[in-house]
């Protein structure tokens, strides 16, 4: 709808990430359970989730003017940032780049090894936030990995903070970067 609408403000009040191997069917609208190959990340911190959408657009210019003839679209990144704030099976792999943690005996010590050598890790990311009861969205990725880490800071005072940033990459020249799924009246005239 055109115009000022405060009901159309949205805020993100409540919220979770979850991850999950590529090709993991996806929910195909807001009311469906997400699958048992969905892992859900847990707690983030209050900061939520950052999505960060930057298109590069390079000019071409010409001898006969001072100002651009065209633009040519070389590069889109759409990031998701996040600090994950519990420390387990699925968020220690997720934030050190792949891997599993695995149970060292029977004593109830586990264990998780990086690998010294960087391997690819892509995953499926879904991020879902309510606002009130009656508004829910779903950003869905078929295919991404994790690109930037944050440094993970041991102190006394503080929980500690996994740190991502994920970069969604392209399944194929049809295939969308991202899926938004809305249950929102604000869409009811669309």
């Amino acid at each position: 709808m055109a115009g000022s609408n405060a009901k159309e403000i949205r805020v993100a009040g409540s919220g979770r990430v979850l991850v999950a191997p590529l090709g993991t069917a996806a929910p195909a609208d807001t009311t469906a359970a997400w699958g048992a190959d969905w892992k859900d990340l847990g707690y983030t911190t209050t900061d939520g989730v950052k999505v960060a959408k930057k298109d590069k657009i390079d000019p071409i210019d010409t001898w006969q003017s001072v100002s651009p003839a065209r633009f040519v679209y070389s590069d889109r990144d759409l990031t998701f940032k996040f600090q994950m704030l519990q420390l387990n099976e699925d968020t220690m792999p997720f934030f050190f780049g792949g891997g599993a943690v695995t149970q060292v005996g029977t004593s109830g010590v586990h264990k998780y090894e990086m690998a010294a050598e960087p391997k690819f890790d892509e995953r499926m990311l879904g991020v879902e936030f309510t606002d009130g009861n009656d508004v829910k969205y779903r950003l869905i990725v078929a295919r991404g990995q994790v690109t930037e880490t944050e440094e993970m800071a041991l102190v006394r005072t503080a929980p500690l903070k996994l740190g991502v940033t994920y970069t969604a990459l392209a399944v194929d020249e049809k295939a969308p970067l991202v899926t938004f799924l809305m249950k929102d009246p604000a869409y009811a005239a669309v």
